[in-house]
């Protein structure tokens, strides 16, 4: 205990104890552990102290010196009043204390860019968005001009929150190769090949007096990332994330918890599966690929419709599908949608064998809107047919791409909590 009666802090250099050097070397631990028990926290998944402590497999006590410390960095906050949700696990039956990652506390600046325009948010400990401001703009071809546009919108609210920032995140439609973070084919934004987008976001934030790190991936990779932590995918070892952006098709892996990203930062790119060999000309020059067969755009073509400049294409295919599920061209384009997906997701279970796929955009409504006749073409699809069947998931997390953005601004701070917010 420190001089007021509570545990020692992680942080503490005395200590008041004639076992001195025993209660430097359980501090030393601690520090060690700051990292893990956030991320514990942070994902849900050490609701209590008393099961932070089993997680992390040290003393009761030094886990109460960790989440102190954590506290007093403003990440979470320690609430030992008896009788809440989730306030038992302690031994001999006391309650444990609940951790929580704090409401008030510091948050990443997250930005995406698409094809009908960006959005920037800010995003707290938990994936919890704390503000956003949509921008309905018509994306140049000028990566710069572009991002120093979501970038303003974001110090904005950075301004009016008063909000203490840990860093920035973008999420762009397309992949982004490493380790130099260009944008190597952004087909549907009208960008150079190889646009520097990492850089380009970096001086931005900087010129913006935003502090800390600038880091930028691919969309559904991060969606893949924050439905990992927060969502869907929760719990799954072996997760294939695919869903429609506001034009294309993306693909995500998550690997033993871990985002696979390749040997360059450009694996998964499951737009370009061929569905349809006799299909749509694709932007990457070849024909019927996923890309084409079973975006938003595809289904409004399929469905006899044609789109308007007022809201987003993902949004049109949503209302369309939502508002007039039963019209026969609506059905019918649901039905080739679906088949085409379902074809798609097939030859990606055949290959990685994945304990959960879940589907975001465009697709997760398809899912709900027929998801036996998706499954069935799955399962008949794939080599072990249904009684090798992968659960499929709807995506949960609203704006998943900017929580996953933020969770690359997070990631520093979940590493090292000390040496991030020194």
């Amino acid at each position: 205990m420190n001089g007021n009666g509570a545990p020692p802090r992680v942080g503490d250099v005395t200590t008041t104890s004639a076992s001195g050097a025993a209660a430097r070397t359980r501090l030393d631990r601690g520090r060690g552990a700051l990292g893990p028990a956030l991320e514990l926290v942070h994902t849900g998944r050490a609701p209590t102290r008393a099961v932070l402590t089993a997680e992390l497999g040290v003393t009761r006590a030094t886990a109460g010196a960790v989440a102190a410390e954590l506290e007093a960095l403003g990440l979470i906050r320690v609430d030992s009043r008896p009788g809440g949700a989730g306030g038992t696990g302690g031994a001999q039956g006391r309650p444990s204390h609940r951790l929580s990652v704090a409401e008030d506390g510091p948050v990443a600046l997250a930005a995406q860019v698409h094809s009908d325009g960006f959005r920037a948010a800010l995003v707290g400990l938990g994936g919890r968005i704390v503000a956003t401001a949509p921008g309905k703009v018509t994306v140049s071809a000028d990566p710069a001009q572009v991002l120093g546009a979501v970038v303003e919108a974001g110090a904005e609210l950075l301004r009016q929150s008063g909000r203490r920032c840990v860093g920035a995140g973008l999420a762009v439609p397309s992949a982004v190769a490493e380790p130099d973070g260009t944008a190597l084919n952004p087909l549907h934004l009208a960008w150079p090949a190889g646009s520097p987008v990492r850089a380009t976001f970096a001086e931005c934030v900087k010129a913006a007096g935003i502090d800390g790190p600038a880091l930028t991936g691919n969309d559904v990779n991060l969606a893949a990332l924050a439905e990992h932590r927060h969502g869907a995918g929760r719990s799954a070892q072996h997760l294939l994330c695919v869903a429609t952006g506001h034009r294309g098709v993306g693909g995500a892996l998550v690997l033993d918890g871990r985002l696979h990203s390749g040997s360059s930062g450009l694996a998964l790119e499951v737009g370009h599966l061929t569905v349809n060999p006799e299909g749509r000309a694709c932007h990457c020059g070849s024909r019927g690929c996923l890309d084409v067969e079973a975006d938003p755009l595809a289904f409004l073509t399929a469905a006899g419709r044609s789109p308007g400049p007022e809201v987003s294409l993902l949004q049109q295919a949503r209302d369309l599908l939502r508002d007039e599920p039963a019209e026969p061209a609506v059905r019918a384009a649901t039905q080739e949608l679906i088949d085409r997906l379902g074809l798609g997701l097939a030859g990606l279970v055949n290959i990685l064998n994945p304990d959960r796929i879940i589907l975001g955009g465009l697709h997760r409504e398809l899912l709900h809107a027929d998801p036996e006749r998706l499954r069935a073409v799955v399962a008949d699809r794939s080599l072990w047919g249904r009684s090798g069947g992968v659960p499929i998931l709807p995506c949960t997390l609203d704006h998943n791409s900017l929580v996953g953005a933020a969770e690359l601004a997070w990631q520093p701070v979940l590493d090292d909590p000390l040496g991030a917010l020194a």
